[in-house]
């Protein structure tokens, strides 16, 4: 995959640690999905909106076994798309219809929200405690950012500006891709918000900013101008599937012994594809004796 040692995600304090800020830029990224899932120009939006989203929600979390999943479900025809996240900067992720096509929306871009319809955001966190932490909203837009900008304040308690964006070329691959996460504090004073207000009020779109060569640094430098940001860590980011043999062999025992018996009966070697990647995985009659 080449291009993916450019993608990276930025943690950045600013106004004495009154706002908190990650920025990304994650063409490899969305890029190495739609080769993965051969999706449409829509679909690669939508999921590649959601996957730089998870890669900076991803690394928000502290411990370094925790996981992250972003699943928007609608009664749109991309159905459904899913993206799960570590801390450390890897993620993969899948949509439900990979080959959806729309006409453009009114602006005459790519019309995400028209692919995803009305339906819910779901965030699962798992840290390794007991129950994992499930959030849930309403999808807002179905643009995602602006779901997310709502989802962080009414189930983190945590007013953010959220942007994401994916650019694509004429021939339908990836030309950028990234985003950014902008969140306050609950002691953030007045004047800070005030002026991250107006800041944000000026920012085209992140799209806008990539092209003209705007890297993450840049991107926050330009939202948060003004209010003394502060770069604390720049970690690599990657579409990578951490998927192997043993574990789609879980997932066949998971689906019970009468299932493979069937299996075995019809006397063929299966195939069985990780949802996330795509890499296919066969399983000769004996193997599937051995599952058993």
């Amino acid at each position: 995959m080449e291009h993916s040692t450019e993608d990276y995600i930025v943690r950045a304090t600013a106004a004495q640690a009154q706002i908190r800020a990650f920025a990304c830029t994650s063409r490899g990224v969305v890029e190495a999905a739609r080769q993965a899932h051969n999706t449409s120009p829509v679909v690669t939006a939508a999921l590649g909106r959601l996957l730089s989203a998870g890669a900076m929600m991803g690394r928000m979390m502290k411990g370094e076994g925790d996981l992250l999943t972003l699943q928007v479900k609608g009664d749109g025809p991309a159905e459904e798309i899913t993206v799960t996240a570590d801390s450390l900067g890897n993620v993969k992720g899948y949509a439900g219809v990979a080959d959806v096509i729309l006409p453009a929306n009114k602006q005459g871009k790519l019309d995400v929200a028209g692919a995803l319809g009305h339906g819910i955001l779901k965030v699962i966190k798992d840290m390794g405690l007991k129950e994992p932490y499930i959030g849930q909203t309403m999808l807002q837009t179905g643009e995602i950012a602006e779901d997310l900008t709502y989802y962080f304040a009414t189930s983190e308690q945590t007013p953010s500006a959220v942007g994401l964006g994916v650019l694509m070329e004429r021939n339908n691959t990836v030309k950028q891709a990234g985003g950014f996460i902008v969140q306050l504090m609950p002691f953030a004073e007045e004047e800070v918000i005030e002026r991250l207000e107006e800041n944000l009020k000026n920012v085209t779109s992140v799209t806008a900013m990539l092209d003209e060569g705007k890297t993450p640094e840049e991107m926050l430098g330009v939202i948060l101008e003004g209010l003394d940001c502060e770069i604390l860590e720049s970690v690599p980011t990657a579409f990578r599937c951490n998927c192997g043999k043993g574990k789609i062999e879980k997932v066949l025992i998971s689906l019970g012994r009468e299932e493979i018996q069937d299996m075995i009966e019809d006397g063929q070697e299966i195939e069985v594809n990780c949802h996330f990647c795509g890499q296919k995985y066969k399983f000769s009659v004996d193997e599937l004796k051995k599952l058993i």
